[in-house]
């Protein structure tokens, strides 16, 4: 990562109002670069959008991804060098309630982007953010990689199978030769990302603090599901990274990634809920929920190493380190801190990892 690189570079996030989009924008802002955001309001209350006021940070523009010519005009009107795409509808129990939203905001939401692209010569790179659920997940609990067929049981997952089939129709049909060769159109597939400031509903951690708050035990659906479990910021980083390398080489650099935690942090529930409650004694009860549940995959992890060799990027922090800075994060909010200080304090933390360990390779 070069962080003299987004000095002043004109960046586009949408989803920025979301709790990745609004960790990125800090941190993005923390290297100088200029940011644009596009995005419906803050998708839960309280939000770390407001809370963190990432608002100060990014010119943000509220809309609907799904509206094609609001949107377009935006791209158009702003310019960007670069763009992260975030916005989303991103839980997986939420789509099987709403399934032509989900559809219709991951797939079409994302066209919406890759055309107006196709015509806006000032863009040089684009980061699509899809997800791990992405592939076909026969439970054969192996490490899926990039090369893997893509499916998806729920119409979350399969949206975003969609997503990266479209990204990758565009990419060939309209990026690759021409004039817009020099354009770099990437995907990122990241693992179940935990942090501070994440108050989405069906999320293990938000769940464990309404509970806390609410003074009794939280519900957990699967508590023997593995996930590859990651701070947030280990995969804003690779996509910071990617979009650095596609500026770069655009053609080289133009595929899917896989951006996720080493092998052994991809653990199932329980053990994450037992570990939190170590950190933060006496906090954390939980009893298994009995009820019946829409189907959700049991074993998830990634295969990283097309990162590692390709990009250079690899994880900063295991699962431990996560999981302290998550709860230093909500600690500091029981208490009324700054939060907006507590996240820029982490991002640089997180940085100066970056920084010993790419000092250590060369």
């Amino acid at each position: 990562m070069k962080p003299d690189f987004w000095q002043k570079k004109r960046v586009l996030i949408t989803g920025h109002t979301g709790f990745k989009g609004s960790w990125l924008a800090l941190w993005l802002r923390q290297l100088g670069a200029e940011l644009v955001g596009f995005a419906l309001p803050p998708p839960t209350d309280p939000s770390l959008f407001e809370l963190a006021k990432v608002g100060r940070a990014i010119h943000s523009l509220c809309g609907d991804i799904r509206q094609m010519e609001a949107f377009a005009k935006v791209i158009a009107e702003h310019q960007p060098e670069i763009i992260f795409h975030l916005a989303a509808q991103s839980l997986v129990r939420r789509s099987y309630r709403e399934p032509i939203e989900t559809y219709s905001t991951n797939v079409m939401g994302t066209v919406h982007l890759l055309e107006a692209v196709r015509h806006t010569p000032s863009v040089r790179a684009v980061v699509v953010v899809t997800t791990d659920k992405c592939y076909e997940n026969l439970e054969q609990r192996r490490p899926f990689r990039e090369s893997d067929p893509l499916g998806g049981y729920d119409p979350y997952s399969s949206s975003k199978a969609c997503a990266e089939i479209a990204t990758a129709a565009f990419r060939n049909s309209f990026f690759t030769t021409g004039n817009n060769s020099k354009v770099g159109i990437a995907s990122a597939r990241a693992g179940n990302v935990i942090g501070g400031g994440d108050f989405a509903p069906d999320r293990l951690i938000p769940d464990l603090m309404r509970a806390v708050a609410a003074g009794k035990p939280a519900c957990i659906r699967n508590p023997a599901s593995v996930r590859p479990w990651q701070h947030v910021l280990e995969p804003l980083g690779g996509y910071i990274l990617l979009a650095e390398r596609l500026l770069e080489d655009p053609i080289r650099f133009s595929s899917a990634w896989n951006f996720g935690p080493a092998q052994n942090d991809a653990v199932p529930v329980s053990v994450v809920i037992d570990r939190l409650d170590r950190l933060w004694p006496g906090k954390f009860r939980w009893t298994q929920d009995q009820a019946a549940h829409p189907h959700e995959a049991g074993f998830l992890s990634l295969d990283c190493a097309k990162a590692e060799s390709q990009l250079g990027w690899i994880p900063r922090w295991n699962l431990q380190q996560a999981l302290v800075a998550t709860v230093d994060w909500y600690r500091a909010y029981v208490d009324g801190n700054d939060l907006r200080a507590v996240c820029e304090e982490q991002i640089s933390v997180y940085q100066q990892a970056i920084t010993r360990t790419e000092s250590a390779h060369s």
